[in-house]
């Protein structure tokens, strides 16, 4: 009972810290409104597609959709590491909203139906930016990796309600006042996501990272406009274009976005395809991201043949027939709005990687209880448990790959793992009714569990060691209290922490010494020091107190001897990771300036 007492505390206290972050309750809310209004709109839509074409017509909208979102999405969530990830959400927002709008009155005035599956297939391929952004945008929103846990659980469960809500309330509004008029709720739904989202205050780090993009890219435009009017006025080959700040030198063939020197639009095309790529390429080259990547894809194989097994199901298994498809899917919607919540309780368990297995697993081993009791109570059953463990995958598969990819490249990252699996839950899709067919509904559910189970177990071991890594450094907390740290982007900040090293010094053991040079930074965890200067005391420094940066950030010698009054422990920061934090942003450096003015005269 005190277990449940404390899973609920814990639920609590993470959805209260995230909703009082402004910005993380600002995207939250977008994604409420805008999901609702989405899974009304699917609604709508298919019950106008079914009225015009019949099945026939919903499963070829649907299938060439998928397949135009899978070749979309990776070019797509390019944009979200060329722009800032505000502006590719809020355009994205304001887009398909344009587009809904337009949908509506097609419909309104019974305009020809390929007008509409085309602005209708537009509308998804307009969206694929829009996920990518999101999860690539929460780690610069938020203070602490359990904090992002808890962002991302949010998120999912607000997916989960509106999975139940928006279907249920475009039902409704479909019979009470017709299609046109829902598709007009979605554009709404579209302008209030937009309206919120555009007040999202980014980090200075985000802000200086997406004016360095700007800095870039404008570099390299100018340095193609000048190879151009060499390469027209004849000008000799030997003539160098250096990237701005480098002094000169020899300039490569290519751009570092991949575009071509000599600005040919073959090149330029295939330079851009490179660079979208890239999310495929960080994936592949990191084991930590290609394991999560390949589980994940294992269960979206399972939910991709969802779509078909659960029609076999309702009609086998419930005395409802075919109808019977809507109650197992509100089961599985009430399933993940416990498991989103689920989720959030378990932000600090510091399991994450384990969390995520266990979830894929038991998309799986629910499907054997329906294979040896194909009964109405074991549907529902597994339809439950299928529900509670899908946003244990999705939360911590994001949080993984928020922690572990490069920022840089973190919008690509998302987006290759959305063709993934959107790639495998099309695999699933087809492969389900080949087995069906051959071994009939039973089977075929025991050899989807027994395969995706046997592809799973064996990378616990790995799951295992990698919770271990995306833990909280030691070392962070202490970071994170300097005040000259606070403008840090989190993801960075965690980075210094893990770069610290823990020191024990004995009573009496000098740390620094005067006139020696600055190598270090210091933080105090435990125990009292002094600082000197010429053999007299000047300040008495305690638990959380950092020291040494004068010498780094002046590049002087030491301006003072500090030495331990007790037994004390230390975190060091080596000079290098030191400086790139300090120098690299603008609000930092200013508060360094601050913290030498004050102690300065004191030294």
């Amino acid at each position: 009972m005190s277990k449940a007492a404390d899973a609920v505390r814990e639920t609590r206290t993470s959805l209260a810290t995230v909703f009082r972050n402004p910005n993380l309750r600002r995207i939250n809310l977008a994604f409420a409104g805008s999901a609702i209004g989405d899974w009304a709109y699917a609604t709508a839509i298919v019950i106008w597609a079914y009225d015009v074409g019949g099945v026939r017509a919903v499963g070829i909208w649907f299938t060439v959709r998928l397949i135009l979102m899978t070749i979309a999405t990776p070019f797509a969530s390019t944009l979200v590491d060329r722009l800032p990830r505000r502006t590719v959400m809020v355009t994205t927002d304001l887009a398909r909203g344009a587009i809904a709008a337009t949908v509506a009155v097609l419909i309104w005035v019974d305009a020809a139906p390929i007008s509409v599956f085309v602005l209708a297939t537009l509308a998804s391929i307009m969206s694929a930016p829009f996920r990518p952004a999101v999860a690539a945008i929460l780690p610069t929103l938020v203070d602490s990796p359990d904090e992002l846990t808890a962002a991302n659980g949010t998120t999912s469960t607000i997916d989960s309600l509106s999975f139940l809500v928006g279907p249920a309330l475009g039902g409704v509004l479909v019979t009470a006042i017709g299609v046109p008029f829902v598709v007009v709720f979605n554009a709404v739904t579209f302008l209030w996501s937009a309206a919120l989202l555009i007040r999202i205050r980014v980090t200075d780090a985000e802000a200086e990272v997406a004016a360095v993009r700007a800095d870039e890219a404008a570099v390299v435009e100018a340095a193609e406009e000048l190879v151009a009017v060499a390469a027209d006025e004849r000008v000799p080959a030997a003539v160098d274009v250096a990237p701005a700040g480098t002094g000169g030198g020899e300039s490569e063939p290519e751009t570092d976005t991949g575009t071509a020197a000599d600005g040919s639009a073959e090149k330029e095309s295939s330079g851009f395809f490179a660079e979208s790529m890239a999310g495929f390429r960080t994936i592949w080259a990191n084991r930590d991201l290609r394991l999560v990547s390949g589980v994940y894809s294992a269960q979206t194989i399972v939910a991709g043949a969802s779509a078909v097994f659960m029609i076999e199901m309702a009609v086998q298994m419930t005395p409802f027939g075919s109808r019977g498809v809507g109650y197992l899917d509100s089961v599985m919607g009430v399933g993940a709005v416990i498991g989103g919540l689920v989720a959030i309780s378990r932000a600090s368990a510091q399991r994450r990687a384990t969390d995520f297995g266990v979830g894929v697993v038991f998309w799986a081993l629910p499907l054997v209880l329906t294979a040896v009791w194909p009964q109405l109570w074991a549907a529902f059953l597994a339809m439950f448990v299928i529900g509670v463990a899908n946003p244990v995958v999705d939360v911590n598969a994001a949080t993984i790959l928020q922690r572990t990819a490069p920022d840089e490249v973190m919008g690509r990252v998302f987006g290759a793992l959305e063709t993934a699996l959107i790639g495998a839950m099309a695999l699933g899709s087809a492969i389900m009714p080949l087995l069906i067919h051959a071994i009939g509904l039973r089977w075929s559910l025991a050899v989807l569990a027994a395969g995706i189970s046997l592809a799973v177990l064996p990378a616990f071991g790995h799951l295992r060691r990698m919770n271990a890594e995306l833990g909280e450094p030691d070392g962070l907390v202490l970071l994170r209290a300097i005040p000259m740290f606070a403008p840090v982007e989190p993801k960075a900040l965690e980075r210094m922490a893990q770069s610290m090293v823990r020191l024990e010094v004995p009573a009496g053991e000098v740390v620094i010494r005067e006139g020696d040079e600055g190598d270090r930074f210091y933080v105090i965890e435990s125990g009292a020091l002094t600082a000197t200067f010429h053999g007299e005391a000047l300040s008495h420094m305690g638990a959380g107190d950092p020291f040494g940066e004068i010498a780094l950030l002046r590049d002087v010698p030491r301006t003072a001897t500090v030495t331990a009054d007790e037994p004390s422990v230390l975190y060091a920061l080596e000079r290098e990771p030191f400086l790139d934090a300090v120098t690299g942003n603008s609000e930092v450096n200013s508060r360094a300036d601050d913290l030498i003015g004050k102690r300065i005269p004191t030294y």
